[in-house]
C-alpha cells in the first residue's frame, strides 16, 4: 500500500476510498504476491496523472524484475511505456508493433 501512496488509508473500508483509491489498492493487492504474469485492464483508469505514472512505474518495475505485463488502455501516454503495442479496433488487431530490444 505505501508503494502506492495508500498506506495512510490501510484501516479504511472500501466505501471510505474515492474511485481511485480503490483502484490503487486494486494494484497494490495484484502486486502483493509478484507475479509472473499480470493482466492489467486499465490500471490507470480512474487516477490522475501523478498517480497514473506512479502506478506505471511499479509495473516497470515488475516488468524489469522478469514478469509479463498485459495492459489495456486508451491512454496513449501509458502505452508507450510498452515493449510491445497492439491496437484492436471492431474486435480486429489493425497494428502491432514492437520495439527492438
Amino acid at each position: 500500500l505505501e508503494r502506492v501512496g495508500m498506506g495512510h488509508r490501510a484501516k479504511h473500508l472500501p466505501s471510505q476510498l474515492s474511485g481511485g483509491q480503490q483502484q490503487r489498492v486494486a494494484v497494490a493487492r495484484a502486486l502483493a504476491g509478484k507475479p509472473a504474469i499480470l493482466l492489467a485492464d486499465e490500471p490507470t483508469g480512474n487516477l490522475d496523472s501523478r498517480n497514473g505514472e506512479a502506478v506505471m512505474d511499479l509495473l516497470k518495475e515488475l516488468h524489469a524484475a522478469g514478469a509479463t505485463i498485459c495492459m489495456v488502455t486508451h491512454d496513449q501516454r501509458f502505452a508507450q511505456h510498452a515493449d510491445r503495442t497492439v491496437h484492436v479496433f471492431d474486435g480486429r488487431v489493425v497494428e502491432d508493433h514492437s520495439i527492438a530490444a
